[in-house]
């Protein structure tokens, strides 16, 4: 039987056993995502249950949006409940997930960032509140959405004191806006109460009032509670009377809304506004809702913590039992490798003699096929080295030095004309020795200076290189040369420093320049292997320190021994 033929048999068994190792694995069923639709319907009526199936959306899903869309979600859960920092957490992690130059992004990411406005107002920060604000008006295309964050805006500049800037973004909020409708009401008992509060004179009252209206008649039930909030105030220092009836009105309106925050407040004017006997009733009451929003408060956050924590101890122990079902596969796949590679020995011992010898009858006709592959690269790498860059270094000097003299461009064409012609008798590595080495290190380094990079050269003098022999100069001028077009090519640098040094039974190379570094992703040419080979053919080593985009440093490593 051919040996190829044995070898198809030994790849049918490897197929054979390996495959039952896979018909024997039973990963891990993937988590049942919830619908983010039902998630959201959930959000006020079951707000603990939306949570929950929201923050399995945000832990394993592997869409983005879903992601930020979830977390958006459930940090308006946390806000509502009073978990203001839990909440800003939740739209941080958000807002790490969105892109603003994706139109599919732009919807969530302008509630994200209006929602932060209003944790910050809410937690006193009006100028992160100011900027979250603006971030969101940036997006939103919606005129409704826009006029309210606007008047977000408005107030969170109100709370900082800059009335002036609150009351032009109130003012021109107004205009064009019908003046029956909930926004115009809302922009309207911002404006006066603004103007209040910077004139404590200013007749605010009847614009407060037809705000009043205007909410009452649409059935406003939150933009009432505001407007009696705004009476009240207005009305604490020049008609107590008043003042008490429009706290008692907040606290009957917050009641409705079951909003446990505005009773809070609207009992904390009835205490200010009130006479001694009525206000210690009012305080008491006061102490009650307070300590029982702090403990509801505590509760939810509690609450949706213990959510996250159960959720991550969930997929931390379903990541563990994936890990140790990987482990038992692994180990079955160890021991068929095991069954299959006894059979493989005792094949391949058979197999083997068959491909001994048909190598040896290969085995000559490669090595002829490396020694032109060989020959293919050197020569490769001499036109590389010769006339690549000598061409690039003569197109240098003529670009940046207009009144090169001919007789010396003649010189450096006449110079590569023969380093050129002698490619083919293999005498490129025998350089022409019309001028002391240092100066011609000098001269191949400093044409590469133009208007835009000074290039600046320290220790090559005669003493340094009296010790090289011609092969190492060789090796080393195109060393430099690669690293000098690189620099010239790719580097964008301003300012260039080749250093030259001898430390020991060791010479040193250190080149520095200020220009943008070593991409990442830069794959290296074939300038640069070269040059690696014939560093490393020298018995040397080099090091970089690469930190884009404050330059690049390379050191180069020679030993000397090699080199006298």
């Amino acid at each position: 039987m051919p040996y190829s033929g044995i070898v198809t048999k030994i790849l049918l068994l490897s197929l054979l056993l390996f495959t039952g190792c896979r018909k024997n694995s039973s990963p891990l069923p993937p988590p049942q995502l919830p619908d983010l639709e039902k998630a959201e319907q959930l959000m006020y009526s079951q707000p603990d249950t939306a949570f929950s199936l929201l923050n399995t959306l945000a832990t394993y899903s592997n869409d983005s949006l879903t992601v930020a869309s979830a977390l958006n979600y459930m940090a308006i859960i946390q806000h509502d409940a009073g978990d203001l920092y839990g909440s800003l957490e939740s739209l941080l992690a958000a807002l790490k997930l969105l892109n603003p130059a994706k139109e599919t992004n732009r919807y969530t990411l302008q509630a994200v960032y209006n929602l932060l406005g209003t944790n910050s107002l809410n937690l006193k920060d009006y100028p992160a509140a100011i900027h979250y604000y603006l971030e969101s008006l940036k997006l939103i295309e919606e005129e409704s959405f826009k006029q309210i964050v606007r008047n977000n805006l408005g107030v969170a500049y109100q709370k900082k004191g800059e009335y002036n800037k609150a009351i032009d973004i109130f003012a021109n909020a107004l205009q064009g806006l019908p003046d029956t409708t909930i926004d115009y009401a809302r922009t309207l008992s911002n404006l006066a109460r603004t103007k209040w509060l910077e004139n404590p004179a200013y007749p605010a009252s009847a614009e407060l009032k037809k705000a009043l209206r205007i909410r009452t008649i649409k059935g406003d039930e939150w933009g009432l509670n505001a407007s009696f909030a705004h009476l009240a105030d207005f009305y604490a220092a020049s008609n107590p009377d008043s003042a008490r009836y429009y706290a008692r009105q907040m606290y009957a309106s917050a009641s409705a809304i079951k909003s446990p925050t505005d009773r809070l407040e609207a009992l904390d004017k009835l205490i200010s506004y009130s006479p001694a006997p009525e206000a210690k009733s009012y305080f008491q009451a006061y102490r009650v809702l307070g300590d029982s929003l702090q403990t509801a408060r505590t509760t939810a956050k509690n609450q949706f913590a213990l959510i996250r924590y159960e959720a991550a101890k969930a997929k931390s122990e379903n990541l563990a039992l994936q890990k140790e079902n990987a482990e038992k596969q692994v180990k079955l796949v160890r021991q068929k490798a095991a069954l299959f590679t006894i059979v493989l020995v005792f094949l391949l011992a058979f197999v083997a003699g068959l491909i001994w010898y048909r190598k040896k009858q290969q085995q000559l006709n490669w090595m002829h096929q490396q020694k032109l592959r060989e020959a293919q690269l050197k020569t490769s790498q001499k036109v590389h080295d010769v006339v690549a860059n000598g061409l690039y270094r003569i197109m240098t000097n003529i670009e940046h030095n207009p009144a090169l003299e001919k007789p010396t461009l003649l010189d450096d064409i006449e110079y590569l004309y023969e380093k050129s012609r002698n490619i083919s008798y293999d005498e490129v590595d025998q350089p022409i020795q019309s001028i002391d080495f240092h100066q011609k290190i000098s001269k191949l380094i400093k044409s590469f200076a133009n208007d835009r990079t000074r290039v600046y050269i320290a220790g090559s003098d005669a003493q340094l290189w009296q010790t090289l022999n011609l092969k190492v100069k060789t090796e080393l001028e195109q060393i430099l040369q690669e690293l000098m077009i690189n620099m010239k090519k790719h580097s964008q640098a301003s300012q260039v420093i080749v250093k030259f040094e001898r430390a020991g039974k060791e010479l040193k190379i250190l080149y520095t320049d200020d220009g943008v570094g070593i991409p990442a992703n830069l794959k290296p040419g074939n300038g640069w292997r070269n040059t690696e080979n014939r560093i490393s053919g020298l018995n040397g080593w080099f090091s970089f320190e690469n930190n884009p985009p404050r330059g690049l440093k390379i050191q180069i490593h020679l030993p000397v021994e090699y080199s006298t």
